[in-house]
């Protein structure tokens, strides 16, 4: 995987390069992604899936919360949902999707 180095992940006022359309700090996402609504959770998980480089998802979700939330996240993803499915398609079709 080549991550975004943390450094580069925000701007000066902390907000990470993939929430250009909203104002969160990164602690303020990481915590959104710990909602306690699975609906929030679902939100938050697609929009970095969606706006994020698909390496750097990893940093902030595990493909197994992916899994969890896949029926309730599919809707955020927009354009990026056939290159999700695929790739995960492609990892259950190695033996190594959802660890």
């Amino acid at each position: 995987m080549s991550f975004t180095p943390r450094e580069s992940l925000t701007d000066g006022r902390g907000r990470p390069y993939f929430l250009w359309d909203c104002d969160l700090t990164l602690d303020q996402f990481r915590e959104a992604l710990r909602h306690s609504d699975p609906e929030v959770r679902s939100y938050f998980v697609g929009k970095v899936m969606r706006q994020a480089k698909p390496d750097d998802v990893f940093q902030f979700v595990t493909p197994r919360t992916i899994r969890d939330l896949w029926p309730r996240l599919t809707r955020y993803l927009g354009n990026t949902r056939e290159f999700w499915t695929w790739l995960f398609e492609t990892w259950e079709g190695q033996g190594r999707a959802w660890r």
